[in-house]
């Protein structure tokens, strides 16, 4: 059992580790996806391809949660997370010599891997070490922080890849240096999870919902779907998007727009704290559609500055909803419950990143792209229209002003 006395300042350095590693842990995810234009340019890839890899990465994301989404709760939150870094710096050695994509597939199912084993056990572990106060603070950190990686990842790939030397290469190698750093950070920092037999067993795929957030599940699905899917359109169709469409090869500029979506939803997240969980819900979903309204305006006209400022929104919108969903499912949790429930976000999550993915990708050679946008654009409708209609509060909190830690 964790020591009490010293509970508050050990687990601060174990609450500032998990989130600066959950940070790297996709800031590595994100460094590819400005070299995708660059893929395509020297390497022949096509879109379909491309698109083929975020598949990829998704499913093995998918597996890695259903089979592994419980096991930091046998192991320990420290040794499992230690292990996903671990798998993403494979993933990012395999990725320094990309000529074919067979081998960009095989670095993106290694980071599929590292990233579903994170996305429960270091979640997990931020939520166990959160401070109490603010009381959003965990549910926004949990659920946001992947957001911020992939943002940080894209940006500083896209800047390494346009300034630095060895442009196909030198973010990967970034990488594995603070993968590396975030494992050791881990590696000294209090375990949470008292560690407890059945690891074989938990390796069963099994999902459980908890009873009393079971009514919940509906809607934060078509909030996940929609957000994480426009997220898998950014990294599979946005590249060549910017450069056909909106008329610059920039990787830094592709950088900034994927950021763009990514990082604003980590500034929008604190903002749905101030809001009971369903109505923030149904706020984030209609500013979101609005923000995809002016995404399709500015692809159909070619203006660059509308496409960012319209992505912003969305980005900011789809941390409020996102958050607040997270919120109401991690709602009288306890330590055993977080990791299955995690589990269970990530899973629709990446299901929603995967399948729109992969028939968006096959759709891709008959449709346009911006055919395509209008495709999700249509799926923002749909998911945010379900959610104005059926968002709803915990049954145990029908005033919405509980939050996981109160």
């Amino acid at each position: 059992m964790i020591n009490k006395v010293s509970r508050d300042g050990s687990l601060r350095l174990a609450f500032v580790s998990a989130v600066g590693s959950l940070v790297a842990a996709f800031a590595a995810v994100g460094s590819t996806i400005p070299l995708f234009n660059i893929y395509r340019a020297e390497d022949g890839f096509t879109n379909a391809g491309i698109a083929m890899t975020v598949v990829a990465y998704s499913a093995v994301t998918l597996t890695t949660l259903l089979m592994m989404g419980r096991l930091s709760n046998h192991l320990g939150r420290r040794p499992t997370s230690i292990a996903s870094l671990g798998l993403l710096v494979l993933g990012c050695l395999l990725l320094l010599n990309v000529h074919d994509i067979g081998i960009l597939i095989a670095g993106r199912l290694l980071m599929g891997l590292g990233a579903g084993l994170a996305s429960t056990s270091l979640t997990s572990y931020i939520v166990d070490a959160a401070p109490a106060r603010p009381a959003w603070l965990a549910s926004v950190a949990s659920s946001q922080t992947v957001m911020l990686g992939l943002a940080v990842g894209a940006i500083a790939s896209g800047a390494l890849v346009q300034f630095g030397p060895w442009p196909r290469e030198l973010i990967y190698l970034v990488a594995v240096g603070l993968l590396l750093l975030s494992a050791a950070l881990v590696a000294v920092s209090p375990e949470t999870a008292t560690p407890s037999p059945g690891a074989w067993l938990s390796l069963r795929p099994q999902v459980r919902v908890p009873a009393p957030v079971r009514h919940l599940l509906p809607v934060a699905a078509a909030v996940f779907l929609a957000t994480w899917a426009t997220g898998a359109f950014y990294q599979a169709f946005v590249p060549a998007l910017v450069e056909d469409q909106l008329h610059t090869r920039s990787p830094l500029v592709l950088g900034l727009v994927f950021a763009a979506y990514m990082a604003p939803s980590a500034l929008g997240a604190p903002l749905g704290g101030r809001f009971t969980p369903a109505t923030a819900q149904r706020l984030g979903m209609i500013i979101f559609l609005a923000g995809w309204i002016g995404i399709i305006t500015a692809i159909a006209t070619g203006t660059l500055v509308l496409f960012i400022a319209a992505t912003i929104v969305a980005g900011a919108s789809q941390g409020i909803a996102i958050s607040a969903a997270t919120r109401g499912l991690l709602h009288g949790g306890t330590l055993a419950d977080r990791a299955p429930m995690f589990s269970i976000i990530y899973l629709i999550c990446y299901s929603a990143a995967a399948f729109p993915s992969l028939i968006s990708g096959q759709l891709s050679n008959i449709f346009s792209l911006p055919q395509i946008a209008l495709g999700y654009g249509a799926l923002a409708l749909i998911a945010t229209l379900f959610t104005v209609l059926a968002a709803r509060h915990p049954d145990t909190d029908t005033t919405g002003n509980s939050q996981p830690g109160e």
